[in-house]
């Protein structure tokens, strides 16, 4: 049975609100940036090493990307990963992993996860993703994983339980709301943050592929006989090329009618932006975040990340968030982090965009 399990692992993300730290060339999951000595997909792979053979790992990432996944996870063959010639979203991104695992072990059980979330408690995390391996061995249903709130935070998609279960069905899911919305949210006490992990058999996902998102599982079904045979790359890059950019979320799992979800609280964070970063890190007597050689005076409340060989000196900064890189730094008010996607969208034509 324990042979059968499978992680997928999804790689193939830009990290964009992490500029200029994170680039295109070298993206947010093959990064330290909580500073602990490890990568985001290096801390991944580890988590889900004591639960799933070494083996079974698939992990899904833009062809660009394949020499840096085996240099993070030199463990994996490079058959294991998989790649895409192009971003075409989460749900394609799963169903060349349904079908590569069809070709290769049929009564596979798998556990999706992205490749660049933190977690603080794995040993919690690792008895709840084996509670629901074990749920949905024999069951067809799709299985994703909901946190406890601990606040009424308004940058996550929630997922209303249908029931006081740990495990039960979901009654719907929710975008990101805003500040009203996600109080009500956290005082009704049946909503729960979506993290993105998913648990299912390999057959329930192609059941749920075929049904909900059926212009993506026929130009996968019209290929299958390709998979995990030296035509694979090649016939991805047909697939990819007719293939429409759907999330497994608004594709896949707003439409099935046999969603759960299993409540967790294992410390979960997706780390997406640069004031998620400054939450989860420690702190000074003045409330700031530092990586590097840094010296503040008259400071408060900013999150500094620098290069270990530079001294930076910072006076008399409030709630700010100081990024530098070799090539570029960054210097943005805490509050207006949010421009980082617009700075990114002007960068592209300065330099043919070297800098993003």
């Amino acid at each position: 049975m324990y042979n059968n399990r499978y992680c997928i692992i999804m790689a193939g993300g830009v990290g964009s609100r992490f500029w200029p730290v994170s680039r295109r060339n070298l993206p947010k999951q093959f990064l330290d940036i909580m500073g602990t000595g490890k990568s985001f997909i290096r801390h991944t792979f580890e988590r889900f090493l004591p639960i799933i053979p070494q083996e079974n790992f698939l992990v899904v990432t833009n062809a660009a990307y394949k020499s840096l996944v085996l240099e993070h996870i030199p463990e994996l063959k490079p058959s294991q990963v998989l790649c895409e010639p192009v971003g075409r979203n989460t749900a394609p991104c799963i169903a060349y992993a349904a079908y590569r695992l069809k070709a290769v072990n049929p009564q596979a059980e798998v556990v999706v996860a992205p490749s660049d979330h933190f977690i603080f408690d794995e040993e919690t995390f690792r008895k709840d993703i084996t509670d629901c391996l074990e749920f949905v061995a024999d069951k067809d249903v799709l299985m994703t994983i909901g946190i406890k709130p601990s606040r009424p935070d308004t940058g996550y998609g929630y997922i209303q339980a249908g029931s006081t279960d740990v495990i039960g069905p979901v009654a719907s899911f929710r975008e990101k709301p805003n500040l009203e919305v996600a109080i009500s949210y956290l005082a009704s006490g049946n909503y729960l943050w979506n993290a993105g992990i998913f648990i299912w058999s390999n057959q329930a996902i192609l059941k749920a592929l075929n049904i909900c998102v059926p212009e993506i599982s026929a130009l996968f079904n019209a290929q299958q006989k390709a998979f995990n045979t030296p035509e694979e790359d090649t016939v991805i890059q047909t697939i990819y090329a007719g293939c429409p950019s759907i999330s497994i979320d608004y594709g896949v799992m707003e439409k099935a009618d046999n969603v759960y979800v299993r409540k967790c609280d294992f410390g979960w964070n997706d780390v997406g932006t640069w004031g998620s970063l400054y939450q989860l890190s420690a702190k000074d007597e003045n409330a700031n975040a530092t990586q590097g050689n840094v010296r503040l005076y008259n400071s408060s409340g900013c999150m500094v990340k620098a290069p270990a060989e530079k001294m930076v000196v910072i006076d008399s900064l409030s709630d700010y968030i100081i990024a530098d890189t070799p090539d570029a730094l960054m210097i943005c008010p805490m509050k207006n982090e949010q421009h980082i996607k617009q700075v990114l969208e002007d960068l592209k034509t300065v330099e043919k965009g070297k800098y993003i």
